[in-house]
């Protein structure tokens, strides 16, 4: 049985995840990331998807409208939820790419707590 499925059985209150493409053509397994990484591996070498992934960028970067969107309480909360989420499930979905971008978070919730000294 999965973890996600005893997790599950312990919490009902979790709602079930949606099942990725990925899942669906080759199930539930770690061989799956290595499937992942040969996907990827065809995006450009000089896209950084940490600092300024390609999907975020615009004439304003999303993260500079969602800052300015909310108070600064209300946005060290999201930057904290952010590191949190990617550190949870770094395992399980991104490796070291889901720790660069909890750090990255991170980095920006202590900018955020030191302009507002």
């Amino acid at each position: 049985m999965s973890k996600w499925k005893e997790l599950q059985k312990e919490h009902p209150a979790i709602e079930p995840r949606p099942v990725s493409t990925m899942e669906k053509m080759h199930g539930d397994s770690a061989d799956n990331f290595q499937q992942v990484a040969e996907l990827n591996s065809g995006l450009s070498k000089n896209e950084d998807m940490v600092n300024h992934p390609a999907h975020y960028q615009g004439e304003i970067e999303c993260i500079d409208a969602i800052e300015a969107s909310m108070s600064k309480e209300a946005f060290a909360g999201h930057c904290k939820a952010c590191a949190i989420k990617y550190l949870w499930r770094y395992q399980q979905k991104g490796g070291v790419e889901s720790l660069e971008k909890a750090q990255w978070y991170l980095a920006r919730l202590i900018s955020t707590e030191k302009k507002a000294l």
